[in-house]
C-alpha cells in the first residue's frame, strides 16, 4: 500500500467530520487484534474544548527538553495526515504511515469477516490505532494523546491514560455531546477514572461543577490549575506580529519565574499552566523533568494554525477560532496586540455558531473575504453572508468561491503594512496553506 492508497482508503471510510461515531468497542477490538500496542507505554490524555492541542504540544515540548522519547497524537491535520503522529517532534514518514495503515486495514477486515465487528472502524478510530502502533514500534517512553471529540466514548480513551487533563470547556459539538455546558463537561470529564492523576484548567462554573462531581464519584482529588494574573509581552524585535508573553507560574510545590511562551496570545497562559501541572504529575510518576526542561519546553513549543505567522508583505496570520470561546480569545489578542489594518479571510463549518463568531470577529477587520473550502460540512458563501453583522459595511464584505480567489482578493485589498488573518476553521487554514497561492515562510 502506497501513502496515497492509504489516504484514499481512510477517506473511503467517510469524511472525518461526517462519520463521527462515539464508542470504544471497535477501537478496543482492533487494538486487541494487534497485540494491544497501547499497553507498551504510559500515556497522558488531554480533553477539553479549547486549548487541548496547545496544551499537548507544550507538554510534548517539555518532555523532549527533558530527554524523554515521546509520541504525540493530535487532530485535525492542516496539510498532511502525517502531522497527527509525531515521535520525538518529527512527523511519521509517509512510508511508515502507509505500512501501518495496511496493517490496521488487514486486522479490521479480518475482524469484520469473523463477525467480531459490525462495521469497519471509522476514519478517526483507524488513525488512533495507527498512532498507537507507531508509538509501540518507536519504543516511546510516553504518549500524549489529544482527545478527538468528547472523552467518555472517544477512541483515545481506550489507551487508559493514568494522567489526564481537562482544558477549558465551551459550547461546541452539541449534536454529539449535549445541549448544556454541564452535559458537555460530563462527557469530557468521564476520562477521569479511579486512580488517575487529574489536572483541571479554569472553567465556567457549570462546567467545573460537572467535573468536580465526576472527581467525587471516582474518588479522585484533582489538581486545579493556577493561572498567572501578571504577565508582560516579550520584546518583538523583527517580529511583525507581537503577542508572545512572559509570566510567573506557581503550583502547590514550585514557582517558575519569568517563563516566556513560544505560542502567542494571553489565553496560552492557561494552556501553559496546565502543561506545567501535567509535567509535575509526570515527575511524580518517575519521569525526570527538571525546572529547566519545563521553562525551555514552553519557550520552544510550536502549534501550526494557532496564531501562526507567515512573514511577508503583507504578513499572514492563521488561527482556527472555530467556536465563540475561541473567537473571543482571538479577538482579545487582536485588540491587545495588533495595530495594523486587518483583512480577514473567513470560512467555517455550517454547523458552528456562525452568527456569534462573526459578531465577535468581523468588527476587528477593515475588510472581510468570505470563502468556502472543500469539506462536506463547510458553509457556503451564501450561508456566511446571512450571518454577517447587520452593522458591518457591506462594501467591505467580499465573496470568493475558492481559497485561491480569497487570497487573491485579500492581497489586492491589503496594503503592504496590513495583516491578512485567516480564521474560522482549521480546515480552512489547511486549505489556504496548501494552496500554491499562499507563498511564504512560516515564522513562530
Amino acid at each position: 500500500m502506497t501513502f496515497d492508497e492509504a489516504v484514499s482508503y481512510l477517506l473511503s471510510l467517510g469524511h472525518e467530520t461526517l462519520t463521527i461515531k462515539l464508542g470504544l468497542t471497535n477501537t478496543e477490538r482492533l487494538l486487541a487484534a494487534l497485540g494491544d500496542p497501547h499497553k507498551a507505554f504510559p500515556s497522558v490524555q488531554i480533553a477539553g474544548t479549547n486549548g487541548k492541542g496547545s496544551t499537548a504540544v507544550m507538554l510534548e515540548s517539555i518532555c523532549r527538553a527533558a530527554g524523554i522519547r515521546v509520541g504525540l497524537f493530535t487532530s485535525p491535520h492542516l496539510i498532511s495526515i502525517t502531522e497527527r503522529i509525531r515521535i520525538d517532534g518529527k512527523e511519521i514518514s509517509e512510508l511508515e504511515f502507509a505500512r501501518l495503515t495496511e496493517q490496521v486495514k488487514h486486522a479490521a477486515d479480518e475482524l469484520l469477516q469473523r463477525g467480531e465487528l459490525e462495521t469497519l472502524p471509522t476514519f478517526f478510530e483507524h488513525v488512533t490505532v495507527i498512532a498507537l502502533l507507531a508509538f509501540r514500534e518507536a519504543k516511546v517512553e510516553l504518549a500524549i494523546l489529544e482527545t478527538g471529540l468528547g472523552g467518555r466514548l472517544d477512541s483515545t480513551t481506550v489507551a487508559g491514560a493514568q494522567i489526564v487533563a481537562i482544558t477549558p470547556i465551551a459550547m461546541d459539538h452539541q449534536e454529539y455531546l449535549g445541549r448544556a455546558l454541564s452535559e458537555i463537561a460530563a462527557e469530557k470529564a468521564a476520562i477521569i477514572r479511579p486512580s488517575v492523576t487529574a489536572t483541571v484548567a479554569p472553567q465556567e462554573k457549570e462546567a467545573m461543577d460537572a467535573i468536580l462531581r465526576r472527581c467525587e464519584e471516582v474518588r479522585v482529588n484533582p489538581t486545579l490549575v493556577r493561572v498567572p494574573h501578571r504577565f508582560y509581552p516579550i520584546a518583538t524585535g523583527s517580529d511583525p506580529v507581537p503577542g508572545r508573553l512572559c509570566a510567573t507560574f506557581e503550583t502547590p510545590t514550585n514557582q517558575y519565574e519569568n517563563v516566556c511562551l513560544g505560542l502567542r496570545g494571553r489565553h496560552q497562559t492557561t494552556n501553559a499552566a496546565t502543561a506545567i501541572a501535567l509535567a509535575e504529575a509526570l515527575r511524580e510518576r518517575g519521569f525526570a523533568i527538571s525546572h529547566k526542561a519545563i521553562v525551555s519546553g514552553l519557550a520552544n513549543a510550536k502549534h501550526p494554525g494557532r496564531l501562526e505567522l507567515w512573514k511577508g508583505k503583507p504578513a499572514i496570520l492563521f488561527d482556527g477560532a472555530h467556536n465563540p470561546a475561541a473567537a473571543r480569545a482571538l479577538r482579545d489578542y487582536l485588540d491587545e496586540f495588533i495595530r495594523q489594518p486587518i483583512t480577514m479571510i473567513f470560512g467555517a463549518m455550517r454547523d458552528k455558531a456562525l452568527k456569534e463568531i462573526a459578531a465577535i470577529l468581523f468588527p476587528a477587520a477593515r475588510e472581510v473575504v468570505l470563502t468556502e473550502f472543500d469539506n462536506p460540512r463547510a458553509a457556503s458563501v451564501e450561508d456566511l453572508l446571512t450571518v454577517a453583522p447587520t452593522n458591518f459595511d457591506r462594501t467591505k464584505l467580499h465573496q470568493a468561491k475558492s481559497v485561491e480567489e480569497a487570497l487573491q482578493i485579500a492581497r489586492q485589498s491589503a496594503a503592504a503594512n496590513s495583516l491578512i488573518l485567516v480564521t474560522g476553521s482549521l480546515y480552512l487554514i489547511g486549505a489556504v496553506q496548501q494552496s500554491h497561492v499562499a507563498v511564504g515562510e512560516a515564522a513562530h
